[in-house]
């Protein structure tokens, strides 16, 4: 078992979750003494841990204590079940994290498929959506469809993105939940364990090829993100259906997941809006709009609360922000970032 920077950061979230081999229980806490980082991150991710357990569950303490053993760790359980995720690149790390958490939370919807999450979906066709969600990613990248195709030939892509998630749900309706999971699951498998999920240094001009999924030109690469923010958001929405705090992604990730948004934020936004200095908090800030014109306005906000808008899952007059200047082109900004419609 290696202690190095890198090695152990890979294995903080199954720290987090008590999840680890002996071997990896004995080599995590001996480089946690001696790395800041690493260790300010592992108490991030333990909290998380007991945020989503709950107050009767702390589980392990940071400082190696035994905590409270006695404790139902209900997502421990489930993640020492599973088999390890794949060491993946590093724009396909918040996906096969936010992959992860999600098989960590569905345990929780046994016996309880059919409560409402999202839109008109229950827990079971929120599942369903996410089967063909990513599909448009496992198509491109050659593995197979597990669901019947729709005939969308004639349509745009929006309605045939409506159709496809339409008759994608209406089939896993018909399967049981746990076939609909395992049909996710193993799809979510297949692709991080593509060659433009694993090696992006060997072979860069596979991860970096633009393509167009869902009315979006990306490379391969940022497409992963999509997926994991999506995955994420999803998880979001089923944990808050199911009564459970679901944590946000870790720090790094939720970083790369907020400079892909505004990215599209500006590319959506163009060059002739009245320019906004947009900050996020803790990360970086970025002019967005004309680049002739001065700067009109500043807005800052929370990284979750950024992608939550994005999302659509945070309303722009409700989101949480500070701004200063003028309000009319901090508006456009807002309300852009939530026409986005991604999810």
């Amino acid at each position: 078992m290696t202690t190095d920077h890198d090695g152990v950061r890979e294995l903080l979230a199954a720290w987090a979750f008590d999840a680890l081999s002996p071997a990896e229980r004995e080599a995590v806490p001996l480089h946690l003494a001696e790395c800041a980082s690493c260790a300010a991150q592992a108490r991030r991710l333990r909290e998380a841990v007991r945020l989503l357990d709950g107050p009767a569950s702390q589980g392990p303490a940071p400082d190696g204590g035994d905590g409270d053993s006695g404790s139902r760790n209900v997502l421990s359980a489930a993640l020492t079940r599973r088999p390890a995720a794949p060491r993946v690149a590093a724009h396909a790390a918040p996906y096969a994290a936010a992959v992860s958490g999600l098989t960590a939370l569905l345990p929780e919807a046994e016996g309880r498929w059919g409560t409402p999450v999202v839109h008109d979906w229950d827990a079971h066709a929120t599942v369903a959506h996410l089967l063909a969600a990513d599909e448009h990613l496992a198509l491109l990248l050659g593995l197979d469809a597990r669901v019947p195709p729709s005939r969308t030939e004639k349509l745009g892509w929006a309605r045939a993105w409506e159709r496809r998630t339409a008759d994608v749900i209406a089939h896993e309706h018909g399967r049981t939940p746990e076939e609909t999971v395992a049909a996710w699951s193993a799809q979510a498998r297949e692709l991080l364990a593509t060659p433009e999920a694993l090696d992006r240094d060997r072979d860069p001009e596979r991860a970096g090829r633009a393509v167009t999924l869902t009315g979006v030109r990306l490379p391969v690469a940022d497409h992963f993100l999509v997926r994991a923010f999506e995955t994420w958001i999803h998880t979001d929405d089923l944990g808050r259906a199911l009564g459970l705090n679901v944590p946000p992604p870790p720090e790094e990730h939720l970083g790369q997941l907020v400079r892909l948004a505004v990215r599209i934020l500006g590319t959506a936004l163009g060059p002739g809006a009245p320019p906004v200095l947009l900050t996020v908090t803790g990360g970086d800030a970025w002019v967005l709009g004309s680049e002739s014109e001065p700067v009109r306005a500043e807005l800052t906000l929370d990284p979750v609360d950024f992608c939550l808008l994005v999302g659509g899952r945070q309303a722009p007059r409700e989101v949480p922000r500070r701004e200063t200047g003028d309000t009319a082109a901090v508006s456009a900004v807002l309300q852009r970032a939530a026409s986005l419609a991604w999810l």
